[in-house]
């Protein structure tokens, strides 16, 4: 499993320091850098820009991907995915949020975290939080979107929450279908099972996902786990 640690969670770390210990954000900046190993935080992001380049990057993905990014609550995976879903739209695609976890306030200053506003990006961003969202919602709603639309999907187990709706993997099959025939990509947030340890370390892996229905794995392409500010990518199980 390949790992690395994402500078959006070092600059959220920052701010925390500064709030914290009451100093200037260049100066908890430099301080996580420090930590790091790096004199200084420009020299951090720009070694940390170049390494990572072409990891977790929308020029990464491929049409009719489907991707799920998994960890426990708080570990940022929320944030990891508009910032994929961000980097999509400032490229010129057309980029979809479907949350049946947030409101559009929460969503939104998550954005403006990631210094994006979703105006500025000229028709292309959709946020959808409707209480009736399963897979028939999400394709209706990406129905005559071009190739390369990235929909993320807050989050996959809340999908047959409603009693009314098809089981999860049907769910899934329906949507990748959608994703393999149109060139979509689609990117599942995903719960990890209390079970998972954090506090020994290490990252989660596809035996932790929180399965509350039976859900083939390999229905998904790509798997991301999250833990501690890490970032590791599996193999397809």
């Amino acid at each position: 499993m390949t790992q690395f640690t994402p500078l959006f969670y070092l600059k959220r770390k920052a701010r925390l320091i500064s709030r914290r210990q009451g100093i200037p954000l260049a100066a908890a900046l430099n301080e996580v850098a420090r930590e790091q190993g790096f004199p200084s935080w420009s020299l951090l992001a720009e070694r940390r820009s170049a390494a990572t380049s072409n990891r977790m990057d929308y020029r990464d993905l491929q049409a009719g991907e489907l991707v799920l990014v998994a960890a426990r609550p708080g570990e940022g995976k929320t944030l990891l995915t508009l910032q994929i879903l961000i980097d999509a739209m400032r490229k010129g695609q057309h980029g979809l949020f479907f949350t049946l976890a947030y409101t559009e306030r929460e969503v939104l200053e998550r954005m403006h975290r990631l210094h994006a506003t979703p105006s500025k990006f000229d028709g292309l961003f959709q946020l959808h939080d409707s209480d009736r969202i399963d897979a028939d919602y999400i394709i209706a709603s990406m129905n005559g979107m071009p190739r390369g639309t990235v929909a993320v999907i807050d989050y996959l187990q809340m999908l047959n929450e409603r009693r009314e709706t098809p089981d999860l993997e049907h769910q899934v099959r329906q949507l990748r279908a959608n994703a393999k025939a149109n060139g979509f990509v689609m990117i599942f947030i995903s719960q990890v099972d209390r079970r998972f340890d954090a506090e020994q370390g290490g990252l989660p892996g596809h035996t932790h996902i929180r399965l509350p229905n039976p859900l083939d794995l390999s229905l998904f392409d790509r798997f991301i786990f999250l833990n501690g500010g890490v970032i590791g990518e599996a193999e397809a199980a």
